[in-house]
């Protein structure tokens, strides 16, 4: 009995922990390098309809200039589902393999000195 207490015991912990990763941990975040971008037009439109009639908008974003922390260049391309608001700073996620894999907004005050310069 007390071994199948702690069997339950192991089990429940690894549950919890497995739930608790797949909550809080961002997999397109791990092992990608962090840049930055300025968005400065619209994205171009893409169109997509569903058999059941419903319409999706993809913006893409082509040939955008990111800089990593120490200043580092790469061209980006990337969708997003509505268009992005012009002059908005990204936080973009990269991995060498996949391209972008994630962004997120963020504020002037938090993109680096060296790549703030070069945006």
């Amino acid at each position: 009995m007390k071994k199948m207490m702690i069997a339950l015991v192991i089990l429940l912990v690894v549950v919890v922990g497995g739930l608790a990763t797949l909550r809080f941990v961002n997999f397109n975040h791990l092992g990608a390098e962090q840049y930055y971008v300025k968005i400065t037009a619209d994205g171009a439109i893409e169109k997509e309809t569903l058999d059941n009639g419903k319409v999706y908008e993809t913006y893409w974003y082509k040939a955008y200039k990111a800089y990593n922390e120490e200043g580092k260049e790469i061209s980006v391309d990337f969708s997003a589902q509505k268009n992005l608001r012009h002059d908005a700073y990204l936080r973009v996620y990269y991995k060498e393999s996949k391209g972008i894999t994630s962004y997120e907004e963020v504020q002037e005050n938090e993109v680096p000195k060296k790549a703030l310069e070069q945006l």
